[in-house]
């Protein structure tokens, strides 16, 4: 029986999570005429902006800047003519202060879109006792606790992910999370990184990039195992450019009793490493539990790892719709924003669905690697007769003019050899990420060899190599 002091809210859509996802549903739905209410306890942004992609960038960013500057100090002369007289010294704590700047800033900007798009936002954390309704305990304006019980005709479930444990290094002490490594305010002489999937190649080639000597822990063959090992290939040259070791086909074990890292390498032997700090970044799982799942009659996929939906985000329960993390790969905020608005516009009666040609993948070493549609590997296992064009930066002007050129980098495209279909595009390169939307336009576009060939790409840009790869794999290269 609810108790009489509780007040009841209603609503038109009810969105649980402040993440990418949720705020561009809330933004989306409420322009589009609905009364709208977003709950989230933690700060807008969600995982992406505030503990995820941009700190993580921000980081990345202020420690090729450093890395730079380190090759020209001191008292050196670069190939540019830039002399530094003094060493380059690094606050790492001013670093830190930036990077939350940056995360503020846009955390405000959130906080202030959904305010102009007339979202009620209640902070606090939502617990279902049905498919429709929550009870949220918040804060009133003098800051006392209040209860109240949300119900809705629509609710939006956009609850995100977290950061996946691993049983043996439990959390605490020098064992860390990503979150925690993007917060430390020294950086760590020694640090072990356990998982070389995106997230611990990029926090650990930044880290070594300021300083630390950085080891890897990798259960399987290779670093970045969702990428094939020609877009790899210039990653772990920069990574042993930062004398930085890899452990393959290794497994951490623990902690010895003098506080070091055990691990079992690929030959079966236990090495002890020294660490000052040791990040465990094995994965993600969708937050599933804690806000009543149980009780909204949801199914979840086979696997019981996401909740189930079609190809309009809903879900097995009438007007309950999920979107993003919890919903299951790719764990992207693109994805997630992408579904925000889809759903909320089948709400208000828009004609819509989930049907996406490709999801761009980035990661953001040095270099960066974009991957787009089909590989080379799953064209094979389709049996599917390709073209392939290959362009290295090397070749292109842009790159050479700003010293980005020698790393390695290239542009692929795959496209069928029977009607050039474009079927997969994929890039390693300084700043490729900048490139990815162009890719993905391609692919959603149906986009042929000739249509990027033909197509006048300015000069000089990075763009070219796109151009140039679909003109290699038509076999009329000019510029190789």
């Amino acid at each position: 029986m609810v108790s009489e002091n509780i007040e009841h809210i209603s609503c038109d859509v009810l969105v649980v999570g402040g993440g990418p996802g949720g705020y561009v549903a809330a933004i989306r739905a409420s322009k589009l005429g609905k009364k709208v209410i977003l709950v989230e306890a933690d700060r807008m942004g969600g995982t992406c902006l505030i503990r995820g992609c941009i700190p993580s960038k921000a980081i990345i960013h202020a420690a090729g800047q450093y890395a730079k500057l380190q090759t020209t100090s001191p008292h050196s002369v670069s190939e540019l003519g830039i002399d530094f007289s003094q060493p380059v010294k690094l606050d790492y704590a001013k670093t830190q202060g930036w990077k939350d700047s940056v995360v503020n800033q846009l955390s405000q900007g959130v906080e202030g879109l959904l305010k102009r798009a007339g979202v009620t936002v209640i902070k606090g954390w939502a617990k279902f006792h049905n498919a429709k309704a929550c009870m949220v305990e918040t804060k009133d304006a003098t800051n006392k606790i209040e209860t109240l019980e949300l119900t809705a005709e629509h609710v939006i479930l956009a609850t995100g992910s977290k950061i996946m444990p691993l049983p043996s290094l439990p959390f605490g002490g020098k064992v860390i999370d990503s979150t925690e490594a993007l917060c430390l305010q020294t950086v760590p002489k020694t640090l072990a990184i356990i998982g070389a999937g995106y997230i611990g190649v990029e926090l650990g080639l930044a880290y070594a990039k300021l300083g630390s000597k950085v080891s890897f822990v990798e259960m399987g063959d290779a670093i970045l195992p969702s990428f094939d090992k020609q877009l790899v290939r210039p990653v772990v040259a920069s990574l042993k450019k930062y004398n930085v070791d890899i452990f393959l086909n290794s497994s951490a074990i623990g902690l010895n009793q003098n506080q070091q890292l055990e691990i079992k390498s690929a030959n079966d032997d236990i090495i002890s490493l020294d660490c000052d700090k040791i990040l465990v970044t094995i994965g993600r799982q969708a937050n599933l539990f804690g806000w009543g799942l149980e009780h909204m009659g949801v199914d979840l996929t086979d696997d019981k790892k996401f909740i189930k939906i079609d190809n309009k985000c809903r879900t097995s329960m009438r007007n309950v719709w999920a979107i993003g993390d919890i919903v299951g790969e790719p764990m992207l905020e693109h994805k997630a924003t992408t579904q925000g608005e889809i759903v909320s516009e089948i709400i208000t009666g828009k004609t819509r669905e989930f049907a996406p040609t490709s999801i761009a993948a980035i990661c953001f070493t040095d270099p960066e690697i974009v991957s787009v549609g089909m590989t080379l590997q799953q064209a094979k296992d389709k049996n599917i007769e390709v073209k392939i064009g290959n362009f290295p930066f090397v070749a292109n002007g842009r790159a050479l003019s700003q010293q980005m050129g020698g790393d390695g980098g290239f542009v692929r495209v795959i496209a069928r050899a029977d009607n050039h279909l474009i079927l997969g595009i994929q890039a390693v390169g300084a700043h490729i990420s900048e490139l990815a939307g162009e890719f993905a336009l391609a692919l959603e576009m149906s986009a042929r060899l000739e249509d990027i060939a033909d197509t006048i790409h300015a000069h000089p840009t990075m763009g070219e190599a796109f151009m140039e790869s679909a003109m290699m794999a038509l076999g009329e290269a000019i510029h190789i």
